[in-house]
């Protein structure tokens, strides 16, 4: 019927159906060659550009003029740089105290980051009623004192500023000062009990430095900074005493104070005629680019050279992406030309300076012809410069988990390099976004060792993009970060593995197949020897708990944030936890019993783990180190073997290098607090009763049941486990073991395990109270700060000691 009534069509129908047929066919063909138009558009724009720029003038060329420099090269030498070490056998700390108004004040930030950037130890303190320990027995502490608010350190308590000013007369220490802007303005005010006048709210023009000031270092005098000066709330200084000599100076923007328009001193150094104090008074803050440059002389300056920063500088310029742009943006003949007369400008400056140039050889000869011409250029004048790969094509090495493409990609560049006569033996590269490099991706260290050798990268990526004065090197299988930093900071070689999915820029150059659900979600950090091993044993019955595989060094533990596994990566510790499936991963941990003292431990894991949890175990640390000697004994030790329990406790400093060891062993871990107090440094304690557990050991040998239940609610972990069937007392072992379910029988700990000792001697027991006495009275007040209840040997050892 369809067929039918589609064959009886009028005529008038039939026309009208012809002509949208047309109409369709009409308009199908526009849209295709507007299609076809806007393919070509979209493919040749870069082409058109070029078309269009061929033939125009060569883009312009910054241009700046120093007047020191004549003719392109330097007018004499430079002036020489003041030497601030003194011979004194001065009894200072290379420290800075700062006075901030509030820990948010803009001014007292912009200090601590400027000391924060130049590596100087400092110390921040709020102007207030009280003041630090300014001496360590006859050592002063700090070597400089600076004050965000110079009149608060005028205006403070008689008894505190008394006790400053002694400070700095019997140590030699100098104080640096600001003067905030205020509201009201001030003519010819005076500065509370110093021969000194100011006026306030400036506005000034015409920096010039004082060249006769044995204070400047980094900064030299012999120009002037021409223009005004940013900002109106600028306070200049006029002194009444040959005590003050200007440091720097400027003039003002309006002839409206009675000087003139002569120059006014914005900086002004104290020498210490009036009050045996030396000073330096600043009379704005760092608006103004120069004063960085000034605070910095000044700290050295008065430190006597123990807080200076190195004149000497490295630079190394690296112009990634060479061959890589779009058509339209690439180097042209003009721009080559620009970049060799840029390098020889620096040449005349810096000897031997070259531009290190990295390379993507898949994309040579992708642009315009004039553009291709430029690619020419580079190649000709290839011997000009320092080069380095920068992968063939331009990826990112985090894309590949197959090394064996990774290192195609680096042959080809290498081959392309051997082609071209471009000399890469540097050993040196950089991946493209820095990726690879750090979050560390094993692969790229493999194939950059394999084709390139290479030794030195860089990246700005460590440990964080920002801030940028914190930024730091590293070496990672003997490739560094930045060699020469570690001539200039060789204490700072170890990296420190940061938890990639905490930074977002991180995590975009961080393989897909990794996952931080592969890192555990809480740590059982110790100590050895209060029944960790029993506790590891307790939470793998758990069903949704998984901890890390076995290590076929250390067993159950990994031990990576304290030894030298540390140095293998993340992608080694990763390896031992169960990656996730189906989208759902395992409640992971990890236990290793030699965490809890370990100096760098808290560090590291927080770095790693900042949202980890924390579980530790205590037993009386006299019971602990008693167990330790014995557990050595068991192992054939030779030193616990020879030595009585007495006699290693109590050995000395001069004691053979073996029986102090021992002893450490057996005394340190158990100075409870002063770990505990590491840990709480870097996991916030105002959060630790949600961070961290401490389980008395001994509860966790007679009730183990009880103890997992309080350990499951801290771990806020589902489904809640019932040990009450999975965990029986064992008479014959005198302790608790886990069930087998299709047996109905118990599994205990090893042989090595609940091990019965000889009594403890007398004399090494009184000794051993004696001994940690102080530091059990620390842990009750920890306890007591942390609202956790005591356990109950500890209030059985205080009430002995």
């Amino acid at each position: 019927m369809l067929l039918e009534s589609l064959g009886a069509v009028s005529p008038w129908c039939h026309h009208a159906s012809q002509l949208s047929l047309r109409r369709c066919l009409l308009g199908a063909l526009v849209l295709g060659l507007c299609s076809l138009l806007l393919s070509v558009y979209v493919v040749n724009q870069s082409s058109l550009r070029g078309l269009l720029l061929r033939g125009a003038p060569p883009p312009p060329r910054p241009t700046f003029q120093c007047r020191s420099q004549l003719d392109g090269g330097l007018r004499g030498e430079p002036s020489a740089a003041n030497v601030h070490a003194s011979s004194a056998q001065l009894r200072l700390d290379p420290r800075v105290l700062v006075f901030v108004e509030t820990q948010f004040s803009k001014l007292g930030k912009q200090i601590c980051e400027i000391l924060e950037g130049s590596r100087f130890r400092f110390k921040v303190e709020t102007t207030g009623k009280t003041l630090p320990v300014l001496t360590n027995l006859d050592k002063g502490r700090f070597a400089v004192i600076v004050f965000e608010n110079f009149e608060k350190y005028l205006a403070m308590h008689k008894w505190n500023r008394e006790l400053i000013d002694k400070y700095c007369r019997e140590y030699s220490v100098g104080i640096i000062g600001f003067i905030r802007p205020r509201e009201d303005t001030y003519t010819g005010a005076q500065l509370s009990g110093l021969p000194l006048y100011m006026h306030t709210n400036m506005a000034l023009k015409d920096y010039e430095l004082n060249s006769l000031s044995s204070i400047l270092r980094i900064a030299r005098a012999g120009e002037t900074f021409s223009g005004s000066l940013p900002g109106e709330d600028w306070t200049v200084f006029q002194p009444n005493h040959s005590t003050f000599v200007p440091l720097a100076q400027a003039r003002s923007q309006h002839d409206d104070i009675a000087d003139g328009n002569g120059p006014h001193t914005t900086v002004v150094q104290d020498i210490g005629k009036f009050d045996g104090i030396q000073r330096v008074i600043f009379g704005n803050g760092f608006g103004f680019w120069l004063h960085k440059l000034l605070f910095l002389d000044s700290i050295s300056f008065l430190s006597h050279g123990k807080l200076s920063l190195p004149l000497q500088r490295y630079l190394l310029i690296d112009i990634d992406d060479i061959f890589v742009a779009e058509r339209g943006s690439r180097m042209m003949t003009h721009d080559v030309q620009a970049l060799l007369e840029a390098q020889q400008q620096f040449r005349k400056l810096i000897h031997g300076f070259r531009f290190n140039l990295g390379f993507s050889g898949k994309f040579y000869h992708r642009g315009s012809h004039e553009e291709n011409r430029g690619d020419d250029m580079l190649l000709a004048h290839a011997h000009e410069f320092w080069w380095f790969c920068h992968m063939w094509s331009h990826s990112q090495p985090h894309l590949y988990d197959n090394v064996t493409l990774l290192e195609t990609e680096m042959r080809l560049n290498r081959e392309f390099a051997k082609k071209h006569r471009i000399q890469t033996d540097s050993g040196y590269s950089v991946a493209p976004h820095h990726s690879g490099v750090y979050p560390i991706h094993e692969p790229l260290y493999d194939a950059w060792k394999k084709v390139w050798n290479i030794r030195v990268t860089s990246t700005e990526e460590y440990p964080h993009l920002r801030p940028a004065r914190l930024r730091r090197g590293f070496i990672h299988r003997n490739i560094m970060l930045a060699e020469k930093y570690f001539q200039m900071y060789p204490d700072e070689t170890d990296p420190i593995w940061m938890n990639p999915c905490e930074d977002k820029r991180h995590l975009s150059i961080w393989s897909s197949s990794k996952s931080c659900e592969q890192l555990p979600k809480f740590l059982v950090i110790g100590p050895q020897k209060t029944g960790t091993t029993a506790l590891y044993t307790f939470l793998t019955l758990h069903p949704t708990i998984a901890s890390n595989h076995p290590s076929p060094d250390t067993f159950e533990e990994v031990q990576f944030f304290n030894g030298k596994n540390y140095y293998r990566g993340l992608d080694w510790y990763q390896s031992f936890f169960p990656a996730p499936k189906n989208g759902s991963a395992p409640f992971l941990f990890e236990k290793s019993a030699n965490y809890f003292d370990g100096e760098l431990v808290p560090q590291r894991a927080h770095a790693l783990l900042p949202r980890a949890k924390l579980v530790t175990i205590l037993i009386s640390p006299t019971k602990r180190a008693y167990s330790w000697y014995q557990h050595q004994r068991s192992h054939n030790d030779a030193v616990a073997l020879n030595f009585s329990f007495y006699d290693v406790i109590t050995a000395n400093d001069h004691s053979p290098k073996p029986l102090r060891e021992l002893r450490n062993r057996c005394l340190n871990p158990g100075l409870y607090a002063q770990h505990l107090e590491r840990w709480l440094s870097f996991y916030p304690p105002q959060q630790a009763r949600a961070t961290l557990m401490i389980i008395d050991g001994e509860e966790l040998k007679s009730d183990p049941v009880h103890v997992m239940n309080k350990l499951q609610t801290f771990l806020a972990i589902t489904p809640f486990f019932d040990y009450s069937g999975s965990l029986r007392f064992d008479p014959h072992k005198g302790f608790f073991c886990k069930v087998l379910s299709q047996s109905n029988r118990t599994k205990c700990l090893g042989q090595g395990k609940g091990r019965l000792y000889p009594p403890m001697d007398i004399r090494a027991e009184k000794f051993l109270k004696a001994y940690y006495l102080s530091h059990n009275v620390a842990l009750s007040k920890l306890f007591n700060n942390l609202r956790q209840p005591q356990p109950h040997w500890l209030k059985e050892d205080l009430s002995r000691g």
